[in-house]
């Protein structure tokens, strides 16, 4: 298996990274994969794409696209102004878990943020995926804080 290689996201891997975000029991109650895809993907990833503070990365392997996430980088008052990354959207494909691409992704990611000046890296993570969180934590990462999240109707 080749080494992975991380780039930013193109209009045409789109029905591709949807497939991926669909593919585990959370994602397929909240995603649309069908083809062709609503164009709310279409308007997503023009509104991503045209901002430089995210990044939509993939992790390409074989010739695929294996992996993906999302870094929203966040300036902040706190912390003397600093800016920090938010990580979203965070997927590999199901046949790829457990061979080292998530945490090669992460490192990628991690390092990336520091590149860009962060002072810190943060990311939630669904509470029904506790496999999730304790690989988090096996990055480093802490369950420091209690977050909240809201559903707000369209």
């Amino acid at each position: 298996m080749a080494d992975p290689v991380f780039r930013t996201a193109r209009a045409e891997d789109l029905d591709a990274l949807v497939q991926l975000l669909a593919d585990d029991a959370l994602g397929a109650t909240r995603e649309c994969p069908s083809y062709p895809l609503p164009t709310s993907y279409n308007r997503a990833f023009a509104a991503i794409d045209a901002d430089a503070n995210n990044e939509l990365i993939v992790a390409e392997q074989d010739g695929e696209i294996a992996g993906m996430l999302q870094l929203t980088y966040i300036p902040y008052l706190t912390y003397r102004g600093s800016w920090r990354a938010l990580v979203e959207g965070v997927r590999v494909a199901d046949s790829r878990r457990g061979q080292g691409l998530g945490r090669k992704l992460f490192e990628w990611a991690i390092e990336r943020s520091r590149e860009r000046g962060c002072r810190l890296i943060q990311l939630t993570t669904d509470k029904q995926r506790p496999d999730a969180l304790r690989f988090y934590e096996s990055l480093g990462f802490v369950a420091s804080h209690e977050g909240l999240k809201r559903t707000l109707a369209n």
